[in-house]
């Protein structure tokens, strides 16, 4: 339909090859732009963007960068949570290092921040879940061992007790003829649901799943946390409860613990939150069975059932009762973010974007002796490479057409916030945003052979990738754990929801004079040992010469997109090509 749209657009055009001449008016350049989304072939786009040539990125510096991830992780910097000393340190660091390089201020009231109103709920951790049976026999869960919770209503106490019933996956998708609620009223109840996709064999090869039910192997939306706790607050429900399995989720209950006690974060809204349900939180897998046991129900068996299009929900008869005393703050975090003003007076009102977030979780629970969440590759290495990216900018010639944007946000640890807020506030309009380049932890183990696209396919920005890695002699592949669905875990994600075309690279897998596997073993030892723990720290072994090639990559990528003559376009079949080509169609029109 984006195509017929498009194409009845372009009707009587006089240029259909893709060139955008220089010289037309903002609302004309954009009407063309949606013509070009239908019309030009992928090649003429690769050959109408300037090139600066490998050499033009050879000052980035794995020394620099060592050195600024050293500061941002360390102890002083106390893992660097929103509103705390940490962030203070941070965005002035940053901010300092933008200026140093001469950046100009990113936003246009002349500074390097954009202010982001969050607020901040903490929850007593002495909170109890009471489940109570049918038999009338109850237990109690402990809060951080047995489950987490916590609420965005904006309340000093909180309270819930209410019938329990299993959803499920919670997934409603019309497009695969999928509805896990099936009409029943949840209301004023707790549903229970389970993490990730429903895991649909393939009706040809039942070991295998199936690619046409929400992508097979890969996550979608419909499998992250947040759109199961989206779905509770549409539906009414009280509480939201999810069963936390590693496998599915992609990391252990020591992630889900570190990540959700203590102070959490929302962006501030009109409503105090109350639009949202009153309880969310998880269960762990061993309590989530104890609790199907108690309701005379067996969760392994249910479990089976719900990856069936004819589950209908479980009232299990158990009532869950939790009382959640809460420390509320209204805070003003920021992102930071900083401008190379494009060289072309016709395009410098038009954007790419790198991100790379700044936060990380603070002090909290000891580990090993250590309170610290240092954070040095989730996420002080990204902004190492945001830093030098930028650095590399100011010096590459010719100079970028359009101009530059890197931004710092807040609150990835916390749900994408800063990202969030920036894409739904954005200081340059999002219909003039070519593209946002993320990045989220860089390859500290040496040069790799290959490099990984989270979300392989979505947009043509990954034809302009395989270009460039081509010229560095290496190869592109997907994402090697789809099932954990990593293209919704991170702030590009934020700008995609918006119809921006958005890139998520991640570390290749095949290292130079390393043998098979090694890559995926180092991986899993991170996930398993560093990621989102204190032990997140610098180590003697990392050799940061692959994350300088991956940055050249992306420098490239970024210049060649704000020097060609077209946008970038999402591909058919991608969930976020139609709000692009209404946001540019809407644009035109004006």
């Amino acid at each position: 339909m984006g195509g017929e749209v498009a194409l009845k657009d372009c009707a009587g055009s006089s240029n259909m090859r893709g060139d955008i001449p220089l010289e037309t008016k903002p609302m004309d350049h954009l009407k063309h732009l949606v013509c070009l989304a239908a019309t030009v072939p992928l090649g003429v786009v690769l050959a109408m963007a300037g090139a600066a040539g490998s050499s033009a990125w050879s000052g980035m510096s794995a020394e620099r960068m060592l050195e600024t991830i050293k500061v941002l992780s360390s102890d002083e910097y106390e893992g660097r949570a929103p509103a705390s000393k940490g962030e203070e340190l941070a965005t002035r660091f940053i901010a300092t290092q933008f200026k140093e390089l001469g950046l100009k201020p990113g936003n246009p009231d002349g500074t390097y921040f954009q202010n982001v109103p969050m607020v901040g709920i903490t929850a007593d951790p002495s909170a109890v879940l009471v489940l109570r049976g049918p038999d009338g026999k109850q237990t109690g869960l402990k809060f951080a061992d047995d489950f987490v919770a916590f609420t965005k209503h904006q309340e000093p106490t909180v309270s819930i007790d209410a019938d329990m019933v299993f959803v499920g996956y919670g997934v409603v998708a019309p497009e695969y003829k999928w509805d896990d609620f099936k009409g029943v009223d949840v209301k004023g109840k707790v549903i229970v649901v389970l993490i990730n996709d429903p895991p649909v064999p393939d009706p040809h090869d039942p070991s295998k799943l199936d690619e046409k039910t929400f992508k097979g192997k890969a996550m979608t939306y419909y499998g992250r946390w947040t759109y199961k706790f989206e779905m509770a607050a549409e539906k009414g429900a009280a509480g939201c409860l999810i069963v936390h399995q590693t496998g599915p989720a992609g990391y252990p209950w020591g992630v889900v613990k570190t990540s959700n006690t203590g102070e959490q974060f929302d962006l501030e809204t009109p409503d105090k939150g109350m639009s949202r349900s009153t309880i969310e939180g998880w269960i762990t897998h061993e309590r989530a069975k104890e609790l199907f046991a108690m309701a005379g129900k067996d969760f392994d068996a249910l479990e089976k059932t719900a990856v069936r299009r004819d589950f209908h929900p479980v009232d299990l008869g158990v009532k869950a009762s939790l009382t959640l005393k809460n420390a509320v703050r209204t805070i003003e975090s920021k992102n930071v973010v900083a401008k190379l003003e494009g060289s072309d007076p016709k395009l410098r009102d038009e954007y790419v974007i790198y991100t790379a977030h700044w936060d990380h979780l603070g002090i909290g629970p000891e580990v090993n002796g250590d309170k610290i969440y240092h954070g040095a590759v989730d996420n002080a290495s990204g902004v190492a490479g945001l830093l030098e990216v930028a650095r590399a900018y100011t010096k590459v010639q010719p100079p970028p057409r359009r101009s530059i944007l890197f931004l710092s946000v807040t609150g990835e640890e916390k749900g994408l916030l800063g990202s969030q807020y920036y894409a739904q506030h954005p200081l340059y309009p999002n219909v003039k945003t070519l593209a946002d380049i993320n990045m989220d932890g860089t390859n500290v183990l040496g040069r790799t052979k290959d490099i990984e696209i989270i979300g392989l396919g979505q947009s043509t920005l990954d034809d302009i990738v395989k270009a460039v890695a081509a010229e560095q002699g290496r190869v592109v592949r997907p994402d090697s754990e789809p099932e954990k669905g990593f293209y919704y875990r991170s702030d590009h994600f934020c700008f995609a929801k918006e119809g921006v075309p958005a890139l998520d690279p991640d570390s290749g897998i095949d290292y130079v004079g390393k043998p098979a596997g090694w890559g995926m073993e180092m991986r899993n030892k991170f996930t398993e040992e560093d990621y989102h723990k204190p032990s997140d720290q610098v180590k003697p072994y990392w050799d940061l010469s692959g994350a300088v090639e991956d940055l050249q990559l992306f420098a490239e990528v970024g210049y060649r997109v704000a020097n060609a003559k077209t946008y970038p376009t999402w591909k058919a079949g991608s969930e976020f090509k139609a709000r692009r080509e209404e946001a540019l169609k809407h644009a035109a029109g004006k």
